[in-house]
C-alpha cells in the first residue's frame, strides 16, 4: 500500500481547516474546504506538486468555500458538494459580509453534486461520502476505510459538534448522523472543521453526550 498525505491548513479569521490530501505515488489529490486565503492554499499546493483531481466540500458555509473560486482557477479542479447546501454555498459571500464584514466572493457553478455513497477516487485512494445532515442540510464527511480517516466537516469536533441553531439546522438529523458515524471503528482518525484531530473512540460518545445537553437547555 502507497503512502498517503495529509496537511492541514487552519485559513480565515475563523481557523477553519482546509486539507490537502494526495498520493504521494502519483501526486493526485484532492483539497476540502478551501475556505479562505486561496493565494496560500495555492501556493501550498504548488509546494507539495500535488495535482488536483477535486475541490471537495464538506457544507457550504462561507469559512469553508470562500477559496473556491481562486482555487478552481488556479487548477481547474471540479467543485464536488452535495445539493442540498446550494443555497448556502451560494449566498456564503453574503453571509462572509455579514459575520466579519470582509468582501464576499463570488462562488463558481458546482461541477458535481455528491450523494451518500459516492466514491472519490485520486491516485491508489478511495474515499466514500457519507451525509451527515443537521449542522446543514447538505452537510457530508469524506471516509477512507482503507486509511482509517473520516474528514468530518463541521459536524463533529474534538470535544464537541457542529451548531444546530441555524434556521436552517435539523437537531433531530444531527443525532441520527452521530449515531450513524459511532458505527465507524473506533481507531477512525477524525479531521475535523476546526481545530485539532481526534477519533471515533475518543469523540463520538462524547458528542452525542453534548448534543444531549444542547438539546435539554
Amino acid at each position: 500500500m502507497g503512502v498517503m498525505k495529509i496537511k492541514k491548513l487552519p485559513v480565515g479569521e475563523l481557523k477553519a481547516n482546509c486539507y490537502l490530501v494526495w498520493d504521494e505515488g502519483s501526486r493526485e489529490g484532492i483539497v476540502i474546504d478551501p475556505g479562505d486565503e486561496g493565494e496560500f492554499i495555492s501556493e501550498e499546493i504548488m509546494r507539495e506538486q500535488i495535482k488536483i483531481k477535486a475541490i471537495f466540500l464538506t457544507h457550504g458555509h462561507f469559512d469553508h468555500v470562500q477559496a473556491v473560486l481562486e482555487v478552481k482557477l488556479n487548477y481547474q479542479a471540479l467543485i464536488l458538494m452535495n445539493k442540498n447546501d446550494e443555497r448556502i454555498y451560494v449566498e456564503s459571500g453574503r453571509s462572509r459580509e455579514y459575520w466579519t464584514g470582509q468582501r464576499g466572493l463570488p462562488m463558481p457553478k458546482v461541477d458535481q453534486w455528491v450523494k451518500n455513497g459516492d466514491l472519490i477516487k485520486f491516485g491508489e485512494e478511495v474515499f466514500k461520502v457519507i451525509e451527515v445532515p443537521g449542522h446543514t442540510p447538505g452537510s457530508v464527511c469524506l471516509y477512507s476505510e482503507k486509511r482509517g480517516v473520516l474528514f468530518s466537516g463541521d459536524v463533529l469536533f474534538k470535544n464537541g459538534i457542529g451548531r444546530v441553531d441555524f434556521s436552517y439546522s435539523d437537531p433531530e438529523a444531527m443525532r441520527t448522523s452521530l449515531i450513524g458515524l459511532s458505527k465507524l471503528p473506533k481507531e477512525t482518525r477524525v479531521m475535523p472543521g476546526h481545530g485539532e484531530e481526534t477519533s471515533i473512540g475518543d469523540e463520538i460518545s462524547n458528542g452525542v453526550s453534548v448534543f444531549r445537553e444542547k438539546e435539554s437547555r
